[in-house]
């Protein structure tokens, strides 16, 4: 781009142009336990990773009844569904950087669509659609009938890079190649 004589390039990794690797790539696939045992408060839900792959996650959120938050309908707390939400998106931008840095959740908007069905086990599905050097977006969806009946959507932004200390997963990727 030019600009009275300047010229200026715009830098960013967005889905036209997926990096050439993914800094979590060797843990993609199915049932990842090692992606929440580091986090305590998934740990303490009882959280699952069900999948990751390049730009995406999906989390499993298991129903016990100390997560209800209406005792009458019987209906698991808004919080854990923002929790669930919040971790899904935040693992399809950890499954979007080509090398790993912490990363920070700046903004999570959430529609409820309607009541989730009571006693089911929760999934929040998520997928980090745009990526640049500080921010990335992520669009997902939490269900507990299937992908294509949505109870709630979100919108999240999350700045990439938060701070300099090690974060978890850097130090649990570390540990499984022996270097730390």
């Amino acid at each position: 781009m030019h600009c009275r004589g300047a010229t200026f390039a715009i830098l960013a990794c967005g889905v036209g142009d997926p990096p050439e690797r993914y800094a979590l790539a060797e843990l993609f696939g199915t049932a990842r336990r090692e992606m929440m045992d580091h986090i305590p408060h998934c740990r303490r839900l009882g959280m699952e990773v069900m999948e990751i792959g390049p730009r995406r996650a999906t989390v499993r959120l298991p129903y016990r009844d100390e997560l209800v938050g209406d005792p009458v309908r019987r209906v698991v707390f808004g919080g854990v569904i923002t929790t669930l939400l919040d971790h899904a998106g935040g693992l399809a931008v950890f499954a979007s950087l080509p090398e790993l840095k912490t990363i920070a959740t700046l903004d999570l908007r959430i529609d409820y669509l309607r009541a989730a069905d009571a006693e089911r086990d929760l999934v929040g599905e998520a997928h980090c659609y745009k990526l640049t050097t500080h921010v990335a977006f992520v669009r997902a969806t939490a269900w507990e009938r299937g992908p294509d009946d949505p109870f709630a959507s979100c919108l999240g932004t999350f700045m990439v890079g938060a701070n300099t200390s090690l974060s978890p997963t850097a130090r649990l990727l570390r540990a499984r190649a022996g270097s730390g």
